[in-house]
């Protein structure tokens, strides 16, 4: 039985292939907790991870629970029915707990073993409703996850030729949607180039190139 009653069934058979995880940017857990549960807010989460490292379930994994709202990954809508989201209790501008981040760590294997979901599958909020959202945030170590062999990360230093017509074919291939320029830019960078400011670069084209292949593959 689901602990907050803001879910339902998925709709047209589908079934999760993505993990989208989130911050809470609520003033603590308690008080994410409440919203998570709360008829009139209607928004949920499968999970919930307090900083301290303790997971709440909230919905049923076999459930649609209201996370993602607006957006799509590649090229598809409805990523309530095609994910499982995963809060994590952060206020966007702080360090994540390291209790938080080794709970995270324990609960992705079950859940990319249990939906037959591969490390590309798992993603952020921010990467799916770019413009809309921000979280994870530029503070979330994707870095790490990718060395548990839990999400993706960029292997190569190097740079290509400036060439935007190829990334945003590359962009696209990962999984990006289809955005202006700008903003299109902004979503990569706070996946993959925390910190980066400055015009489009060829470490960009890079990025997205190595991205695309390992898609593709």
């Amino acid at each position: 039985m689901s602990l907050s009653p803001n879910s339902g069934p998925r709709r047209d058979g589908l079934r999760p292939e993505l993990v989208v995880l989130h911050y809470t940017a609520m003033p603590d857990c308690d008080a994410a907790l409440r919203a998570l549960c709360d008829p009139a807010r209607e928004v949920s989460a499968h999970y919930l991870i307090r900083r301290d490292g303790q997971v709440v379930a909230l919905v049923d994994e076999g459930l649609r629970a209201w996370h993602a709202g607006a957006g799509e990954w590649r090229g598809r809508g409805d990523v309530n029915s095609r994910s499982i989201g995963i809060e994590l209790d952060n206020d966007g501008a702080s360090p994540f707990a390291a209790p938080l981040m080794d709970a995270l760590e324990r609960l992705l294997p079950g859940i990319l073993a249990r939906w037959g979901i591969a490390p590309a599958g798992v993603i952020g909020h921010s990467c799916m409703a770019p413009g809309r959202k921000i979280d994870p945030g530029p503070r979330f170590d994707w870095h790490r996850l990718a060395r548990q062999g839990l999400a993706l990360w960029p292997e190569g230093r190097g740079a290509l030729p400036i060439d935007r017509g190829r990334f945003r074919t590359d962009a696209l291939a990962y999984g990006f949607p289809d955005l202006a320029d700008d903003l299109l830019l902004s979503a990569v960078r706070l996946r993959f180039r925390h910190g980066a400011g400055g015009a489009f670069d060829g470490r960009d084209c890079a990025i997205m190139a190595e991205m695309a292949a390992r898609m593709r593959a």
